[in-house]
């Protein structure tokens, strides 16, 4: 009787056994196939702007966004002092010659472009300076996984075709304002830096402001040494 028991048992578990791995193997053809016949989800289609035409450059300019895209509250988009503000973001720029009619775009990587203007600089004797600054997002600075308002907006040069991108702003800053002074030639930016490091840019952090030679550019020198602002507070705190 025991031994009649005991093959019961076995019988019993070899059966429950069989049929759990035939419901697995089931289950598991069912996902593959399932997978196999899922779609991948469509791209959204690029949306291009109206067209950007400036008599000076050789180039027409089109801006390049995405469908039905809210603005990002933490983005201040002042596109351009001669271009319309839009709601939409900017992720890139084409550049299109005129004559030969070549097209490049004028990034090539993810990031959010919320300004852009041209410098037109002209003194006594020497040729019109024309270059396109910009003010991009392409650091996700608070490591939120995503870029936003909340990250760093660095500066950025091109000439009249969008190539030669050079940027003039350090890393980990955000630019407040900037004024061209045509008698150097150059370009005076004042930025915030995340001076404390807490991936945010607040009152408690310093600023200071970079100088950029538009004879020669290439990434701006500030101009507050520490060693300045160290000799000012110990006048200010005396």
């Amino acid at each position: 009787m025991k031994n009649y028991s005991f093959l019961n048992k076995i019988t019993t578990v070899l059966i429950i056994a069989t049929l759990s791995f035939s419901c697995k193997s089931a289950v598991n053809r069912k996902a593959e196939q399932a997978k196999a016949t899922e779609k991948p989800k469509p791209q959204p289609n690029l949306v291009y702007g109206d067209l950007i035409i400036k008599e000076q450059s050789d180039y027409l300019m089109i801006p390049v966004t995405l469908p039905e895209q809210n603005q990002d509250k933490g983005i201040d988009l002042k596109l351009s002092r001669s271009y319309e503000r839009s709601n939409q973001l900017l992720y890139n720029i084409i550049f299109y010659q005129k004559q030969n009619g070549e097209a490049h775009p004028l990034l090539n990587k993810k990031a959010i472009i919320t300004s852009f203007d041209l410098l037109e600089v002209k003194t006594a004797n020497k040729p019109t300076t024309r270059v396109w600054l910009y003010k991009i997002i392409d650091q996700d600075t608070n490591t939120d996984k995503k870029l936003n308002g909340e990250d760093a907006t660095i500066g950025y040069l091109s000439d009249l075709s969008g190539k030669n991108l050079q940027q003039i702003t350090p890393n980990n800053t955000r630019i407040i304002s900037w004024v061209v002074v045509p008698s150097q030639n150059a370009i005076f930016l004042k930025i915030i830096k995340d001076s404390d490091n807490n991936k945010k840019f607040t009152e408690e952090d310093k600023t200071n402001f970079v100088r950029v030679n538009l004879d020669k550019i290439a990434m701006g020198t500030e101009i507050i040494s520490d060693q300045i602002e160290q000799e000012i507070k110990s006048y200010v705190f005396k």
